[in-house]
């Protein structure tokens, strides 16, 4: 029996052809888990860059006058200082705008006691170049507090490592179902094709030459289905991609993946062929060894 025909004979049992849905099914689910991991990933290290070297000073005081005379003081000091890149004033109407939502048009009134804040770029974002920073601010004016953005957004930078690392667990804990399915279905084929695999040992074939047409079989549904799956998930992305762009938030915009996050994508389909490969080839060789 010829290695062509043999392998449509083979090709007949339904639990290779159901490697087509499960393979399917299986990079979809790993290519968004993926694409979750490179978006947070990407947001996380754009949040740490904009940060990283990013004050704010507040200057508190019961009279608005003496706050506005200090928040010059400290704005001039600032602005001499070689560790500072740019230090600006925010407006008052920006603060204004802030509170209205929690104090509505009492926000409007002159008389309410709003803190000046001056917006602080560092050159250096180490914590003694912030130190020092902080404390030059604090002696220039007993009005001033130094509030460092990184520590206030800190738990925002955890929760994306956090979810970073749950879709890296995510990726690896579906390629090893992956290999589970391989190899079940390896075995089902095997049992399905148990009289003609026993007929083909007694025309001189090895469990090599057998091993090989299993596993023929299985990638190439495994690469069907995998395709399939991929061509989903990254349709899927690219549409939560484009309705997160239109929200214009800069946040959520550092979640859009980049060109190189699409390319490693593109190559899970093989990195999942390759798993189904060494999964078949070493469940059939050594079902083969032992039973037949």
């Amino acid at each position: 029996m010829s290695e062509n025909r043999t392998a449509r004979v083979l090709d007949e049992a339904r639990g290779l052809r159901a490697m087509v849905w499960v393979m399917a099914i299986m990079l979809f689910l790993t290519v968004l888990a993926a694409a979750l991991g490179l978006g947070t990933a990407s947001a996380g290290r754009l949040l740490d860059r904009q940060l990283a070297g990013r004050l704010t000073v507040q200057l508190v005081g019961g009279d608005a006058r003496a706050s506005d005379a200090a928040a010059t003081m400290v704005l001039a000091r600032l602005r001499r200082m070689p560790e500072v890149t740019r230090a600006v004033p925010v407006p008052r109407a920006d603060l204004v705008q802030l509170l209205r939502p929690w104090l509505g048009e009492a926000a409007d009134d002159g008389e309410l006691p709003v803190p000046a804040m001056i917006d602080v770029d560092l050159r250096d974002s180490t914590d003694a170049s912030v130190a020092r920073v902080a404390d030059r601010v604090r002696a220039a004016s007993p009005l001033a507090r130094v509030d460092r953005h990184q520590s206030w957004m800190s738990p925002v930078s955890g929760l994306m490592r956090t979810l970073t690392w749950l879709a890296a667990a995510l990726v690896a804990l579906l390629a090893l179902a992956t290999a589970i399915v391989v190899v079940l279905t390896a075995r089902a084929g095997l049992e399905a094709h148990r009289a003609t695999i026993e007929v083909m040992h007694m025309l001189g074939s090895t469990d090599i030459q057998v091993a090989r047409l299993f596993q023929r079989r299985i990638v190439r549904d495994a690469a069907l289905g995998g395709l399939v799956g991929t061509a989903a998930a990254m349709g899927m992305a690219a549409l939560v991609g484009g309705q997160l762009s239109r929200l214009g938030s800069e946040l959520l915009g550092g979640i859009l993946l980049a060109p190189l996050d699409w390319a490693l994508l593109a190559t899970l389909p093989f990195l999942f062929m390759g798993v189904a490969t060494l999964a078949a080839r070493w469940t059939v060789t050594r079902a083969l060894r032992r039973t037949l």
